[in-house]
């Protein structure tokens, strides 16, 4: 674990997030999705990364949660305006029908 000593707003988040989707959703659905969100990071400013897929671990342990990504933003600022953006809020129209439940967690930690 890092310890978080003086962090700052200025520092970049981590934003986790792992979604479960309704039984009976088809992989089709479940691609154009995965497609959509990881376009995102051109779409929206202070997004610096997003890379995920789906869950590939032999533990079993993944709770029924099938697909997770990690985006990385700039700083607190631009979290603040992905959450509202419209592009991240069209993707989040077309998640909802689909989606079971959904898992977030976020982090900042100085390098």
């Amino acid at each position: 674990m890092i310890a978080e000593k003086n962090l700052s707003k200025e520092d970049p988040i981590t934003h986790v997030v792992s979604f479960k989707f309704k039984e009976g959703t088809k992989n089709e659905e479940i691609e154009k999705l995965q497609n959509s969100f990881l376009v995102l990071k051109d779409k929206i400013p202070g997004v610096l990364s997003i890379s995920g897929g789906k869950n590939n671990s032999p533990e079993n342990l993944n709770k029924g949660f099938s697909h997770c990504f990690v985006i990385t933003f700039l700083n607190e600022q631009a979290r603040k305006e992905y959450l509202p953006h419209p592009e991240h809020q069209e993707f989040v129209s077309q998640l909802r029908p689909i989606m079971e439940d959904v898992f977030v967690i976020d982090f900042s930690f100085k390098t």
